[in-house]
């Protein structure tokens, strides 16, 4: 029998968080007299943990997929996608450029290698490109200083016919505080002015909270790239999923699969990090950091067993982790525990309890957890 955990994707939750985000956007839009833009749903990282096929089929809706794995693109297409699929790092090595051919896939140019790379080949059809700017984060893209030379080597390239679509792109650091998008789209704009083709920008939180060309003549060629709301989470401190009419798509759950009664001022696992404080009964979850839990979340760490609130005791182990069950006397051995997810705790409120984001607890489930597909 295999051990009592899953994790289960539900693809009504995917389906019903791109509807909301789509929603939100046209609510935006509507109020600024604007546009509405397409979207980009984000399935990097194998759909941030929730798996590319059933991402696939949850996102029919979406205008278009980003990702940034070639192999999860080929998943993608091989799951029935048809429409546009963005690379959002572009090509590593020139042989990547036989797939995008291939597979008709979108590329990000944010190098001077990636365009030397594109001034060397032949292709049966044109590559549609965004040319990213770096406007302030400092982590990818041609700098300001940069950026009118480099797109017009591309826009040399799409007169030869190896560019179709030339676009202009970059991501924001700071969408989610209260600094937001306006130091870097201040250099947007003006770096961009006068230049043709598409625009991209907008993570999760600049697509909820301030999709930046809405108001713009630019935005019925706008692409905004949600990610981590599409899969019922928050990019906000101060914003709760639920609050953004969102639903969580990957329950995190397991069962008891054992009971301690712990005497006052015995301790409770590795490290002896928590010394119970009266008589205890302590119930063990078969999950532990191996499965992806976060070994350093800290003791009263929400948990939900058979439908009650109670909390972690003591240092998760590899592949176990333990609970109060003290004030829950009729629950023991079996009882079904939900780590995170429908029926138990968001995914932030775990990962504030252990010092991170919803976007690190989601992505590291691992491979030895079964997923199953809800709906």
């Amino acid at each position: 029998m295999p051990r009592p955990i899953s994790a289960v994707i539900s693809r009504a939750a995917l389906t019903h968080n791109l509807l909301t985000v789509r929603r939100h956007l046209q609510q935006s839009t509507a109020l600024q007299g604007g546009r509405m833009p397409a979207i980009w749903a984000v399935i990097k990282a194998n759909a941030y943990g929730h798996g590319i096929e059933p991402a696939v089929q949850a996102f029919s809706g979406a205008d278009g997929l980003a990702m940034l794995d070639f192999v999860e693109a080929v998943r993608a297409r091989e799951a029935g996608w048809q429409g546009p699929l963005l690379m959002l790092e572009g090509c590593f090595e020139p042989r990547d450029l036989d797939l995008v051919t291939q597979y008709r896939l979108t590329l990000v140019v944010h190098g001077d290698m990636q365009l030397e790379m594109l001034q060397t080949i032949r292709v049966p059809r044109p590559i549609d490109v965004f040319v990213k700017l770096n406007s302030g984060m400092n982590r990818l893209g041609f700098s300001p200083e940069e950026y009118a030379s480099a797109f017009e080597r591309a826009r040399a390239l799409q007169s030869r016919g190896v560019l179709g679509s030339v676009g202009k792109m970059t991501h924001f650091a700071r969408a989610d505080d209260a600094v937001g998008t306006g130091p870097q789209m201040d250099v947007f704009r003006r770096v961009i002015a006068g230049l043709p083709g598409p625009v991209s920008v907008c993570n999760s939180a600049a697509t909820w909270r301030d999709p930046p060309l809405a108001t713009q003549s630019e935005a019925q060629d706008a692409w905004v790239r949600p990610g981590i709301c599409l899969y019922g989470a928050s990019p906000f401190e101060d914003l709760t999923a639920a609050g953004m009419g969102l639903m969580p798509a990957m329950t995190l759950r397991s069962r008891i699969i054992g009971v301690q009664s712990v005497p006052a001022g015995q301790a409770i696992g590795y490290g002896a990090r928590f010394v119970a404080e009266r008589p205890m009964r302590v119930g063990v979850v078969a999950c532990g950091y191996a499965d992806g839990y976060p070994r350093h979340a800290v003791d009263g760490t929400p948990v939900v067993v058979d439908g009650y609130r109670s909390r972690l005791l003591g240092r998760v182990s590899m592949d176990m982790m333990m609970v109060d069950l003290s004030d829950l006397p009729a629950l023991g051995v079996g009882a079904p525990v939900v780590l995170w997810g429908q029926g138990g705790p968001d995914v932030d409120e775990v990962a504030r309890h252990s010092g991170t984001i919803g976007y690190e607890l989601l992505c590291a489930i691992a491979p030895r957890v079964p997923r199953l597909l809800a709906d």
